[in-house]
């Protein structure tokens, strides 16, 4: 019982120490991006929604004032990564692996 004890105050210690590791996975995404969770559903200025944080209870914004834009801000369209594409743009897709493109 005293080492069941002692690995479950590990685990926690663990959870609380290593960035990221009890974090939601849309939340680990929005941070990723450089985002913001925020409790409303709209985004205030300067920011934009991006996606979802905290197990879809809020909203992921990211900064549209930095280098950061989403890829259709800048005129692009996000697709998966089997797709090639003719020309990159730089832009950030809601799907993590996405990139994106000005032409297909």
């Amino acid at each position: 019982m005293k080492l069941f004890s002692c690995l479950m105050a590990l685990f926690l210690f663990l959870l609380q120490a290593v960035p990221g590791l009890g974090l939601p996975k849309d939340t680990l995404r929005c941070v990723g991006y450089h985002g913001f969770c925020f409790h409303s559903k709209s985004c205030p200025r300067p920011f934009a929604a991006f996606g979802t944080c905290s197990w879809r209870r809020k909203t992921c914004c990211i900064d549209t004032t930095s280098n950061f834009h989403t890829c259709q801000d800048e005129g692009g369209h996000c697709v998966p990564p089997a797709i090639k594409c003719l020309q990159q743009q730089v832009g950030l897709c809601p799907h993590r692996k996405w990139k994106c493109c000005t032409e297909v």
